[in-house]
């Protein structure tokens, strides 16, 4: 009990001191300035937050503060551009920051009639939203209605496992040959192009799965229609590669020159030195590249919606990847459309669980990420 006591009391503390040293930093600021430029940084910062809460509102007269905003920021831009620049980036920030966090808010209260509709009692305790993950049944227009996210969340698991066990050994295995293998000229060649695999499309890549691979599956494994998992999962990893194999390489090529060596001098290969020493000492950044690829997989839409069948239910049985029905995205991208009352909502419901999950992966790399560097005595 203590030591939690003393753990709030540190970050009190500690937020006490940030607030102190930003107060600081604010009067030498404004100490610091010629009155006229702080005159015209306060009025662009003013009818910026004014054209925000005239844009929320919906107001005629937005524009005239987003014009004011304009007119203060060129007048500051030629007469001091040094302070205007730098509250033009602290305002724009912030307000990106306040955007999407207004996103965020928004999507959730969106998602709360559905989550009281769905409520289900356990031991006499009623839990908001618990039906949704206890039913496995979608249905928006029989009575009685149900918005189950049992099956899209068993989609996108399945989708995601697969296309993890794509993109994670052969984005790892391309940027090991990069870091450690591959001469400059073709490193120089190989990774832009592997980059260039990012900026694709994804209906593209959806397109090629729906017109080649769904067919031949479907011929090739006797199947009832087209869309399966298995293959959206392919498509879906190679649509990650990029992103694994650019970070990884970046992982791997953070190792210190001298370790490799070292390694070599006492009589090891090239190949036992990558496996052994570069490998293990990168595996930080290379399992957040792996992290990053499993998030792009999780939240990729258009290739799913084209390649599923749209039928939100389960496969039989649930390791079977040779039929595909729908995931979070792709009912979303599908239904919102028609969908109006609780079944628009259902699919905030379904928006909310994808923000919460990539969320998490992130956050895990970033951790992951801030340890090799802290590793590799880069800066924390």
């Amino acid at each position: 009990m203590s030591s939690t006591h003393n753990l709030i009391e540190r970050g009190r503390s500690r937020i006490r001191a940030v607030a102190r040293r930003r107060g600081r930093q604010a009067r030498d600021f404004v100490d610091e300035t010629e009155p006229e430029a702080l005159a015209v940084v306060t009025v662009a910062s003013v009818s910026l937050v004014a054209a925000l809460a005239g844009f929320l509102l919906v107001s005629a007269l937005t524009v005239v503060p987003f014009a004011t905003f304009l007119v203060a920021v060129a007048y500051g831009w030629l007469r001091h551009q040094e302070v205007t620049a730098r509250v033009l980036t602290l305002t724009t920030t912030v307000s990106t920051l306040l955007i999407l966090g207004l996103i965020i808010v928004f999507i959730f209260l969106e998602s709360i009639p559905v989550v009281r509709y769905e409520s289900a009692t356990v031991f006499g305790v009623t839990v908001p939203g618990l039906r949704m993950f206890l039913e496995t049944r979608w249905d928006a227009v029989s009575d009685p209605v149900r918005f189950s996210m049992v099956p899209m969340i068993h989609g996108t698991v399945m989708v995601t496992v697969i296309a993890t066990a794509v993109a994670a050994p052969l984005g790892v295995s391309a940027a090991l040959f990069l870091s450690e293998i591959a001469p400059p000229p073709v490193r120089e060649v190989v990774k832009p192009g592997v980059e260039i695999l990012a900026g694709i499309p994804s209906i593209v890549y959806g397109f090629i799965g729906f017109t080649i691979l769904s067919p031949w599956a479907s011929t090739q494994f006797r199947l009832t229609g087209q869309g399966t998992y298995l293959f959206v999962g392919v498509v879906v990893g190679l649509m990650a590669l990029p992103t694994v194999v650019s970070v990884a390489e970046d992982a791997l090529s953070s190792v210190p020159e001298s370790i490799k060596s070292g390694s070599l001098a006492v009589g090891t290969t090239d190949w036992q030195t990558m496996t052994s020493i570069t490998l293990p000492a990168a595996f930080s950044g290379v399992s957040a590249a792996v992290l990053l690829g499993v998030g792009r997989a999780i939240g990729e839409t258009m290739a799913a919606t084209v390649m599923l069948k749209g039928v939100p239910r389960l496969t039989d049985p649930l390791y079977n990847a040779f039929y595909g029905q729908e995931t979070l995205t792709s009912i979303i991208a599908r239904n919102y459309g028609d969908a109006d009352g609780l079944q628009m909502d259902a699919l905030f419901v379904a928006g909310v669980i994808l923000f919460i999950t990539v969320l998490f992966i992130s956050i895990g790399s970033q951790y992951i990420e801030w340890r090799m560097k802290r590793q590799f005595g880069g800066d924390v």
